[in-house]
């Protein structure tokens, strides 16, 4: 996999379900906090939860900048009995539990310019025997991505990356906000130019440097000097997923040893419920049961170099 869009798509699933993986976890009780726009109307009531971020960043060189906005849109799954909806159902022997899911939204542009995003309310049903079936349906959301530039020095520019959630919202509940946020919202910088670190940049640029104002993300450097990824969670720069890390577990903060033990050392109805939390956590229970002794013991870590 492209190593940006590894690292990436780590920080889109940042704390999607935490371990023990189940639903009925208090921990898995309110998901989606990091990295959420709000609509505008349900920050006015909440400023803790904004409506806004804004990426700004420095570029030397360069013809311009591709931009890429992703986020999860938090899609609903409500299990039926006929018409009936439940909260949960066994069907030829697999259990099925009305929760939340995610997909994935993308948007690419090349800057400067502003435009509209725009995601039309839909669902889709999945029939299952008996008559019962799956219902996975999502809002409609509505926003604006602003891409802008502006000249500091011949061949200096800095760029500033504005999204903002514009979708209508009336007085409702926090989950029905969440149900119109952009959740794990990022952004991805590439340019033919170099992206100035902001964590340690060049004493030349320093002072320009600490003038770029960041809200709700840290822009920092992924691979090489013509990408940067807008983080909602903090990074240092050219951040690496282990290459002895077996795929994500939704927490990059961890050890995925301890991880896999723990779930290995789940009971099998614990194991039962995470199997029928969400399709992620069954594909992460299935990878764990199927490591073998070389690859659990690969995640004990390796000699990086020597000491005196």
């Amino acid at each position: 996999m492209d190593p940006v869009r590894q690292i990436a798509d780590a920080v889109l699933y940042e704390g999607y379900v935490l371990w023990p993986y189940r639903r009925s976890a208090l921990k898995n009780r309110q998901r989606w906090t990091f990295g959420g726009i709000y609509p505008r109307e349900h920050s006015a009531a909440h400023p803790d939860d904004r409506w806004t971020t804004r990426a700004q960043c420095l570029l030397a060189g360069g013809t311009g900048v591709d931009v890429q906005v992703r986020f999860l849109h938090i899609v609903r799954r409500q299990v039926l009995d006929g018409d009936r909806p439940v909260d949960e159902l066994t069907v030829d022997g697999e259990r099925h539990l009305s929760w939340e899911e995610a997909t994935e939204r993308e948007l690419s542009a090349r800057g400067p310019q502003r435009l509209p995003i725009e995601v039309p309310a839909g669902s889709e049903r999945e029939e299952l025997d008996g008559g019962a079936s799956i219902v996975r349906s999502w809002e409609r959301l509505e926003g604006e991505l602003e891409i802008a530039a502006e000249e500091l020095d011949p061949g200096l520019t800095r760029l500033t990356v504005t999204v903002a959630n514009t979708t209508p919202f009336g007085p409702g509940s926090r989950e029905e906000a969440l149900e119109r946020t952009f959740c794990s919202a990022h952004v991805v910088l590439r340019s033919d130019g170099d992206f100035v670190s902001l964590t340690d940049p060049p004493e030349e640029l320093r002072a320009e440097a600490g003038e770029c104002e960041n809200d709700g993300v840290w822009p920092v450097l992924v691979e090489d000097s013509h990408t940067m990824l807008a983080s909602p969670i903090i990074l240092e720069d050219h951040p690496r997923i282990a290459p002895e890390s077996p795929g994500d577990l939704f927490d990059g903060g961890e050890i995925d040893q301890l991880l896999v033990l723990n779930i290995l050392s789940l009971t099998d109805e614990e194991k039962a419920e995470m199997r029928a939390s969400d399709p992620r956590t069954r594909e992460i229970l299935q990878r764990t049961e199927g490591l073998s002794e070389e690859e659990l013991m690969a995640l004990g870590g390796r000699w990086t170099g020597s000491s005196s």
